[in-house]
C-alpha cells in the first residue's frame, strides 16, 4: 500500500482556506457546506461513500467510514473541523484567504491563510490519510471514521454537539484524534513532543447590565448602563484568581527548553505569577498563565447604538476558561469575587457551560502515537498536556471516547510562534509540518487498527 502524499494535503488545505468558511457565531455564518463540498468531491472521487448532515442551512458536517473486520476491536475517529474564525485583514501581510505558499526569510515554505493551524491543516491531513487507506485496500480490525465537522469555533452547537444529540451512533468511537499537538520540547538529551490529553472547561457567560434611558445631552446624575458596564469590564480585567496546577503540569514544565531556576518558579504556586510577569516573551507568558489559571476575557459588549440616547441595557459576553475541578458554583464565586458590589447589578446567563475534561494515557492509542512519532524522531518521548482552548474532543469524551489532540510539527515551530497564530494575524503552517502530520496519522491508524 502506497503511503499518503503530503502534496495532496497541501493542495486540499489551500482549497479549504480559499473557501473562507468564517464562523461569526451566528446560525447563518460559517457556511461549512463549501468545505464539505470540496472534501466530499475529494473522497467520492476515490469511490468512498460520504454521509452529509445539515444542522442548519449551510452548516454541513460529513462522515465517511471504513468498516472494521472485528466488531469487538476498538474503533477510531479522525475529527477535523471545517470552520474558521473571522479575520481583520488590515493586520495581515498576505491575503488571509489566499492559501498561498510563501517562502519565509529562513527559506521555509509556508501555507498562509485563516485556518492554516486551526485546524484545516489537520482536517486536510486526515482526509488524505483516510482516502489513501480506503483506496489502498486497508482493512482495519475496528471501524475507522472520518468526521469533517462544522461549528467547532463557536461552541459546536451546529456541529459535534448537534451530531451527538441527533446522530450519536454515527460518531461514537472508542478513540478519537483531533486538534492539537506535536510541538517539540526538551533538549538533545531528552527531546519531547507535547500531545493534548485534556482541555480546560468553557464557561461563557453573558452579563446584562441595566440602567435608565435618557437624552444624551443631559448625562448629569443619570444611570448609564454603559458606564456601569465599563466598570464591570475593568474589574474582570483586573481580577487575578490564584494559580491551580493540573496533573500534567509538572511534566509539561519539565519538557520546556528553559533553565532549572525558571522551571522551579513555574512549579511553585507562590512564585509562578511573579515569574510570568517578568517573562520577556509575552506570548509564552500568556499561554503558560492560561495553563494554570481560570481566565476571564470580556470580549463583546452590545447595547443600543444611537449616540444621543443614554443606554438602559448593555450585554457583556465573557469568555471564561476553567481549570480542572472548577464547577458552575465556583465560576459564580469567581464572578462575585471579581465584581464585588457590582455583582448585584448584573444578570448572569450561561452561554456554554462545559467542564474541563481529560483522557487517560495508558492506552493502545497513546502507544501507537509514541511509535509513530519515533519514526521520524527516534529518541523523542510523548508528553501529555492540557489545552487552554476547547475542542470537539470534549463532546466525544462525553460519548465515551478516549480523545487526544495530536499532530506532528516541524522542530522549527516554537510554542510561542505557534500559539500566536491561533486566531491571530498572519496564520500559517510550514509544509514540512504538513508532510510530517500526514505520515504520523497514517502510521497511527495502521498501527492501532491494522
Amino acid at each position: 500500500m502506497a503511503e499518503p502524499r503530503g502534496e495532496e494535503t497541501i493542495e486540499l488545505l489551500q482549497a479549504l482556506i480559499q473557501n473562507a468558511c468564517v464562523n461569526e457565531g451566528t446560525e447563518d455564518s460559517g457556511q461549512e457546506s463549501r468545505n464539505a463540498d470540496v472534501i466530499t468531491t475529494f473522497l467520492e472521487g476515490a469511490g468512498i461513500d460520504v454521509e452529509r448532515y445539515d444542522a442548519a442551512p449551510g452548516r454541513t458536517s460529513l462522515v465517511a467510514r471504513i468498516e472494521g473486520s472485528d466488531p469487538d476491536a476498538p474503533s477510531l475517529c479522525l475529527n477535523g473541523h471545517t470552520d474558521v474564525v473571522p479575520v481583520n485583514e488590515d493586520g495581515w501581510d498576505e491575503d488571509p484567504f489566499g492559501g498561498e505558499i510563501i517562502r519565509n526569510a529562513d527559506g521555509i515554505d509556508e501555507v498562509w491563510g485563516r485556518g492554516a493551524v486551526d485546524m484545516l491543516n489537520l482536517t486536510s491531513s486526515m482526509a488524505v490519510v483516510f482516502r489513501n487507506l480506503a483506496t489502498g485496500g486497508f482493512q482495519p480490525k475496528g471501524d475507522l471514521v472520518y468526521f469533517a465537522v462544522a461549528d467547532e469555533e463557536a461552541g459546536s452547537a451546529y456541529g459535534a454537539r448537534w451530531m451527538a444529540d441527533n446522530h450519536p451512533d454515527v460518531i461514537t468511537t472508542d478513540y478519537l484524534l483531533t486538534e492539537n499537538g506535536g510541538l517539540h520540547g526538551g533538549d538533545e538529551h531528552g527531546p519531547t513532543l507535547s500531545m493534548t490529553v485534556g482541555e480546560k472547561g468553557v464557561a461563557w457567560r453573558r452579563l446584562r447590565v441595566r440602567g435608565v434611558p435618557g437624552h444624551g445631552s443631559m448625562p448629569f446624575r443619570k444611570d448609564n448602563a454603559l458606564i456601569k458596564a465599563a466598570g464591570i469590564v475593568q474589574r474582570l480585567a483586573d481580577y487575578g484568581p490564584a494559580p491551580k496546577f493540573h496533573e500534567f503540569w509538572r511534566a509539561q514544565v519539565q519538557a520546556m527548553k528553559i533553565d532549572d531556576e525558571a522551571k522551579s518558579a513555574l512549579l511553585d504556586e507562590t512564585q509562578i505569577d511573579i515569574a510570568l510577569a517578568s517573562m520577556p516573551n509575552a506570548a509564552a507568558a500568556s499561554f503558560l498563565h492560561s495553563c494554570t489559571h481560570t481566565t476571564f476575557s470580556p470580549n463583546v459588549a452590545v447595547g443600543q447604538t444611537k449616540t444621543n440616547v443614554i443606554p438602559d441595557t448593555v450585554d457583556i459576553d465573557v469568555d471564561i476558561r476553567t481549570v480542572p475541578g472548577d464547577t458552575t458554583e465556583e465560576v459564580d464565586a469567581h464572578l462575585r469575587a471579581a465584581l464585588g458590589d457590582l455583582y448585584d447589578h448584573v444578570e448572569v446567563t450561561m452561554l456554554i457551560n462545559d467542564a474541563s475534561s481529560v483522557s487517560r494515557v495508558d492506552t493502545p492509542l497513546w502507544d501507537a502515537m509514541q511509535r509513530a512519532a519515533e519514526r521520524p524522531f527516534p529518541s523523542v518521548r510523548l508528553v501529555p498536556q492540557m489545552s487552554v482552548g476547547f475542542t470537539d474532543a470534549r463532546v466525544h469524551r462525553e460519548l465515551g471516547a478516549v480523545s487526544y489532540g495530536a499532530g506532528l510539527l516541524s522542530p522549527t515551530v516554537t510554542q510561542g510562534d505557534f500559539s500566536t497564530r491561533f486566531h491571530g494575524h498572519n496564520e500559517r503552517i510550514d509544509t514540512e509540518s504538513l508532510h510530517l502530520t500526514t505520515r504520523f496519522y497514517h502510521d497511527v491508524v495502521t498501527d492501532l487498527l491494522g
